[in-house]
């Protein structure tokens, strides 16, 4: 039987609060058996000199999701060639899961450059997406994208930027990471300052 896995993609630099109630939405709220956490080990769009360890990027994701049978974290990019893409993803994924559908989980933003994506007519022609508004942004025409399906879904302005600033500057994380994220991620401050 096929299963219909949503795939997540991110950073996840950290993990945050906004990221896992976004997933379980997913999750629980639509046809998707399960929603994956696709750790990625850098955008081929992004650069960042702030980027914590792919390893201790997928950890977090284990830790936060814990106990959740419905969300995965997959650390499959990271033994990909760099710069990542999504359809080489993809080919890795459904190669080792032939019997699991995939589903692309996207903010809407995100619609209007995709034709910049690495062979994206393949991948426009190859998979349905799930594309959520995003906080501040307008919602495209989705006309032009016939595999792609708009899902309200509940977004908290939450950046993983602001969450490093504040780790930074001795403020407190609480509430925007779980609570073992945020241990981790205290932990891991404290042994980089002795």
């Amino acid at each position: 039987m096929t299963s219909r896995i949503g795939l997540l993609f991110g950073s996840f630099n950290p993990v945050h609060t906004g990221h896992l109630i976004l997933a379980e939405h997913f999750a629980t709220r639509t046809d998707l058996a399960e929603v994956w956490f696709v750790v990625s080990p850098l955008s081929p769009f992004k650069r960042t000199a702030d980027l914590l360890s792919a390893a201790e990027r997928l950890r977090l994701v284990e830790l936060a999701i814990a106990g959740n049978p419905r969300l995965r974290a997959e650390g499959i990019e990271l033994g990909l060639p760099r710069p990542s893409y999504t359809i080489a993803t993809l080919d890795a994924l459904r190669q080792r899961h032939p019997t699991h559908e995939f589903v692309l989980l996207m903010g809407a933003d995100n619609l209007p450059g995709l034709s910049r994506w690495q062979e994206s007519a393949r991948l426009l022609a190859g998979v349905d997406i799930y594309a959520y508004p995003r906080p501040g942004a307008d919602l495209p025409d989705v006309a032009a994208f016939p595999r792609v399906k708009v899902v309200a879904a509940p977004l908290l302005d939450i950046s993983a930027t602001y969450i490093r600033e504040s780790l930074r500057a001795g403020r407190s994380i609480r509430y925007l990471v779980p609570a073992a994220v945020e241990a981790q991620l205290l932990s891991q401050q404290q042994q980089n300052s002795a």
